[in-house]
């Protein structure tokens, strides 16, 4: 293959993939959050005209701006203290016709960028909410939590074609306003309305090996930040990256006030992400906020920019279908130009298909990998290929894996693999060199003496 070829075939991958997102995602709902330093920043007009496109693409959007920035500013200039507790603002009476201005200030400056791009939208009071009282002696004051949304109304203006705006405002059943926590609100939205998406879109949101204790067998992308986590990851993530935490204090280690803000802000993200993929959200996305684009290439491409909390089939391990055939010889192909697999024919698959396994990532195989019996007593694993975009994800692993358990499951002793360049990756696996003599009579003769593959083997 040459390389404007190569070219042709990732820019066609690109597209297909895009295609195949738009027809999955029509008539989405999708909620996201921006913190109002994103809005304050000069990446905004491009987050809205990208927000503009989502919506043209027949996605449902419903948008929560943060205030908190704003509001510490108003308060601030008039001389209003005020302190946190658990993620909620607490302040006197008085301060809550500021906090008011506040919010809605930030929630017209969105709806003023959206009619910039000839979208409507619509800012309402959908949001019931009740005072969070009095919680283990601390009198939250004027922070309120949500009673009810108002869905039927929301569910009219969706189908206009609005997009609607929620401030961080809550009114009570007499009309007493409550200040409620954003990311919060963006999160029992979501819940509320069983959304497809929910997008925390914060600065520098970004779940990286660099700023995080990783638990063992969580995959990175190229760029070193963590792809995706199902909900028992990220429960994991979670409590490994509290534990660090908690030892840093304990040692009185210096850690710097930027960075530690930082990865607060990430754990707290990623509770509300795990919250709200229990409660029914299928996927929570992390993103940074700082990067022009970062919303369209989370939404259309498999890999995205940010960081996705999942509960639903996001990726999995199937088995292969006819209908597969064509996908599989295309992620296979590249192995075989560099000498690691040997060809295949869409004859042979056709004929030993029932071998296969792949993997699936939104309905695209992206991976493949065979069990071929011998023999009562031992099977060959083979045509183990990822595709390259998605090979620092842990699929490969996983693959081996399942095929381990099913050769398992049906009483087998051993499982070989023959292989010229990936012996150190079969041996990270806890395979172990064996001799070619090893070999069911099938394979060996079989085996090309010129080609001077190596078998390794694990026992079972």
């Amino acid at each position: 293959m040459t390389q404007a070829e190569k070219s042709i075939q990732e820019r066609a991958d690109s597209i297909r993939d895009v295609i195949r997102y738009i027809g999955r995602f029509n008539n989405a709902i999708v909620v996201i959050y921006i913190d109002d330093r994103i809005i304050d920043s000069p990446m905004f007009t491009s987050h809205i005209h990208d927000i503009g496109l989502i919506k043209q693409s027949g996605l449902k959007v419903l948008l929560v701006p943060g205030a908190h920035k704003r509001i510490d500013g108003i308060l601030s200039k008039n001389s209003i203290e005020w302190t946190s507790c658990n993620g909620s603002r607490i302040t006197s009476p008085q301060a809550m016709e500021l906090i008011k201005t506040a919010a809605f200030e930030v929630a017209n400056n969105v709806m003023t960028s959206l009619a910039g791009e000839h979208i409507t939208a619509v800012i309402g009071n959908w949001v019931r909410a009740r005072g969070k009282g009095v919680i283990n002696g601390i009198d939250f004051g004027t922070a309120g939590e949500i009673d009810k949304i108002d869905d039927l109304s929301l569910k009219t203006v969706l189908e206009d074609g609005f997009i609607p705006i929620f401030p961080c405002i809550g009114w009570s059943l007499n009309g007493k306003p409550y200040n409620i926590s954003s990311m919060q609100l963006a999160t029992q939205l979501a819940v509320h309305l069983k959304a497809d998406k929910l997008f925390f879109l914060v600065p520098d949101g970004e779940v990286t090996e660099k700023n995080f204790k990783l638990p063992e067998g969580i995959g990175l992308s190229p760029e070193g930040h963590v792809p995706a986590l199902n909900i028992e990851e990220a429960e994991e993530f979670i409590s490994v990256n509290e534990d660090e935490e908690k030892l840093k204090a304990s040692d009185k280690k210096i850690v710097f006030e930027k960075e530690n803000a930082l990865r607060k802000n990430i754990i707290s993200i990623l509770k509300l992400s795990k919250e709200a993929c229990k409660k029914g959200v299928a996927r929570a996305h992390i993103l940074n906020g700082s990067v022009d684009g970062t919303l369209p290439c989370e939404i259309f491409s498999n890999l995205g920019s940010g960081t996705m909390v999942y509960s639903s089939d996001y990726g999995k391990i199937r088995a292969m279908r006819r209908e597969d055939i064509s996908q599989v010889l295309s992620i296979i192909r590249p192995f075989v130009l560099d000498g690691i697999l040997l060809p295949r024919t869409e004859e042979q698959l056709e004929a030993s298909y029932s071998d296969y396994i792949v993997f699936e990532i939104d309905g695209a195989v992206r991976a493949c990998s065979a069990l071929h019996i011998y023999d009562r007593t031992q099977a060959e694993i083979a045509a183990v290929a990822v595709d390259k975009t998605f090979a620092h994800i842990g699929i490969g692993p996983k693959m081996i894996a399942y095929l381990i358990e099913k050769a398992k499951t049906i009483n087998l002793e051993s499982i070989f693999i023959l292989t010229t360049q990936t012996a150190d990756w079969f041996e990270s696996q806890g395979f172990k060199a064996d001799s070619v003599d090893s070999l069911p009579e099938k394979r060996r003769k079989m085996w090309n003496e010129k080609r001077g593959s190596k078998v390794f083997r694990l026992f079972l």
